[in-house]
């Protein structure tokens, strides 16, 4: 049977499976209490967020029995129930039903580094580029990228950084390879394997540099992939009040780079001999239909870390994605995304990443 439509039936499988163990335990699903539930959908209804679910990103598996979301909680680095820890989303036993060849589930995995690009929509700066997918004339966003960030970091302790994931269990290969199991699920819940380990490493650099931070984990895409920016958004709303000398909130995903053939692409850069998965940071802008007057301060702030990224890691990252796009970023002004990856790095390439995303943060403070 051709892998993609086998692929395709076992999504089938696991979506049948999936609902019928929502309907079963929907009764021991914890509901988020009233204030949360109104920011909630005051912020859905107000349509500032762009669909949470990209085609190539669904996920194929059912979530475990436990559908309980992790319990936001702040501190140094926040955690869940262990019991929720030890639960991971794993592949649904009525997907093994199918008639299964090891050979048809192997697809390839490339090593690509993505080195200085071409064209008018990409915009030179001193280490790095801008992708410019906006109408702003690019002399305009230059300007804006050479003023830097409007804030300053100071390494005396008080938490100024938060580090959070709104899709928290995307996950990477187990180790570098050339060949990726289509049947193996690109989510976990495992902290240990996920986003949140990635995020782990980032915070591990600033406490060490003298710089507070808080490292959430809740589990904002599951149970439920859809709606994860809004559930993200109260959590970084919460962090904001508790913690008012935050200045940057950083959202850590992972790619996902796939051709339509299966090939996936794992984006790297050779850095002191090992190879770390390139990032690409993304930065927000408004057309006049998002409330973020501020966005440009925000590209300021992206343009100085992307500096910083390559003194201390030349080819660590992509261009910057400066575009149409919300992701919480009205909320501060520095604020970003960054992509760690794709799905086809393996999660040594990407704590690599994390700790170099880390020191080149530290190093923008004030000693």
């Amino acid at each position: 049977m051709n892998r993609y439509v086998k692929r395709k039936l076992k999504g089938l499988f696991c979506l049948a499976a999936a609902s019928a163990a929502v309907i079963g335990t929907m009764a021991a699903v914890p509901r988020p209490d009233p204030e949360t539930l109104a920011l909630a959908a005051a912020a859905a209804a107000s349509g500032r967020y762009p669909a949470d679910v990209p085609p190539d990103d669904i996920p194929e598996t059912s979530p475990a029995a436990d559908l309980s979301f992790t319990p936001v909680s702040y501190g140094k680095i926040s955690r869940p129930s262990s019991a929720d820890e030890e639960s991971h989303i794993e592949n649904e036993e009525n997907a093994d039903d199918i008639p299964n060849d090891p050979s048809e589930d192997l697809g390839h995995i490339e090593r690509r580094t993505y080195g200085h690009a071409s064209g008018d929509e990409y915009i030179d700066l001193p280490s790095g580029q801008i992708r410019n997918l906006t109408s702003l004339p690019n002399e305009d966003v230059l300007a804006a990228a050479e003023k830097g960030a409007d804030f300053t970091l100071t390494a005396d302790g008080s938490v100024q950084v938060m580090i959070m994931h709104t899709h928290t269990t995307e996950c990477f290969e187990p180790s570098p390879s050339d060949t990726y199991d289509s049947s193996r699920p690109c989510r976990t819940q495992d902290l240990s394997q996920n986003m949140a380990a990635v995020g782990d490493k980032i915070a591990e650099e600033l406490e060490k540099a003298g710089i507070g931070v808080v490292h959430d984990v809740t589990l904002h895409d599951y149970p439920s992939y859809n709606g994860s920016y809004e559930r993200s958004a109260v959590t970084v709303a919460d962090a904001l009040e508790k913690y008012p000398d935050i200045k940057i909130v950083l959202d850590i995903h992972r790619d996902a780079i796939e051709t339509e053939d299966g090939l996936r692409v794992a984006p790297v850069a050779e850095i002191n001999g090992e190879n770390a998965a390139q990032l690409m940071i993304i930065c927000g802008a408004d057309d006049g239909t998002m409330d973020m007057p501020d966005y440009l301060k925000n590209l300021g702030f992206a343009a100085d870390l992307q500096q910083s990224l390559e003194n201390a890691a030349e080819g660590i990252t992509r261009p910057i994605l400066f575009d149409y796009r919300r992701y919480n970023q009205d909320l501060t002004t520095g604020s970003l995304l960054i992509e760690v990856g794709s799905h086809g790095n393996s999660l040594d390439e990407a704590l690599y990443s994390g700790e170099i995303i880390g020191k080149a943060l530290a190093s923008l403070a004030e000693k």
